[in-house]
Order: structure tokens, then C-alpha cells, then sequence
């Protein structure tokens, strides 16, 4: 008999997707820290280096819940695709992209907790909201680069 509180197994594989696409956001956050330029470089960078540092600690959440649930975390990243673009307006786009997959694993996470865990659900409405707060204000930053 297992000590589990409910059927964990539809839950292991979502979850190291999630913890795989917020370790890739570490690593295109960090890029994108390292090659913005131009006049609006030093807060970009500062907010660039703060999705990187969120991206990190959203997913030891995941790999905390992860291995609570008895999974074991797989080693490596989701596919981070670059399209060699630093111009702002690309990287703007491209985060909001990363944000949207996401959104969309987060959901996914959902849609498996609901009726299930209270807290997972919690923890995935959560995320939710968070992702959906950085496309907002990814949106709001890239709105000046497609005016005019």
C-alpha cells in the first residue's frame, strides 16, 4: 500500500517538464542579461537577471514537489531555441513565447491536481498567475517597439 494521499503517477511526468522549462528560462534569461545593448540595457539587464533568478527558485519549487511525490528529477533542460536575433524587440518576443509554453505546462499541471490536490492546484493557479503577470509586463515593454 503506497503512503501517497493520491495517485501520484500522472503528475511525475508534467512536473519534469515544468522543472525542465524553468531551468531553460535560467539559461535564456541569463543569455538575455548578457546580450542586450543599447540605451535601455542596464534595467533590462537587472529585469532580464530577476526572470533568471525567479526561473531558478520556480524550479526547485517543482523538483521539491516533484521528489515529495516520489518522482525523481531528470537532468537537463527544455530545448531553448535561439534565433541568433538580440535586437529587444526579438528577445522581448522570445521571452513572451518562453512564458506561454509555460503557462501552458502550468496548466497542464493543473488540469491533472484539480479534484485531486488542493495544494498542487493551489500551486499550479499560482504559477499561472505569476506567468500570466510576466507576459503582461513583457507585453508592456515591448509595446514601444511596435508603436509608430
Amino acid at each position: 500500500m503506497s503512503d501517497q494521499i493520491f495517485d501520484t503517477t500522472p503528475f511525475i511526468p508534467v512536473l519534469n517538464d515544468v522543472m525542465k522549462a524553468e531551468l531553460a528560462g535560467v539559461v535564456r534569461y541569463t543569455h538575455y542579461s548578457l546580450v542586450i545593448t543599447g540605451p535601455n540595457r542596464l534595467p533590462l539587464v537587472d529585469f532580464m537577471k530577476m526572470q533568471a533568478t525567479e526561473s531558478l527558485l520556480h524550479a526547485q519549487q517543482v523538483g521539491e514537489i516533484l521528489t515529495g511525490l516520489g518522482g525523481h528529477p531528470e537532468q537537463g533542460i527544455a530545448s531553448i531555441e535561439e534565433s541568433h536575433d538580440h535586437s529587444l524587440e526579438t528577445v522581448l518576443r522570445e521571452s513572451i513565447e518562453h512564458e506561454r509554453r509555460a503557462l501552458d505546462l502550468y496548466r497542464r499541471l493543473l488540469e491533472h491536481a484539480e479534484g485531486v490536490s488542493i495544494y498542487l492546484e493551489e500551486f499550479a493557479r499560482t504559477q499561472i498567475g505569476e506567468e500570466e503577470l510576466h507576459v503582461i509586463e513583457l507585453n508592456k515593454l515591448l509595446r514601444d517597439y511596435t508603436i509608430g
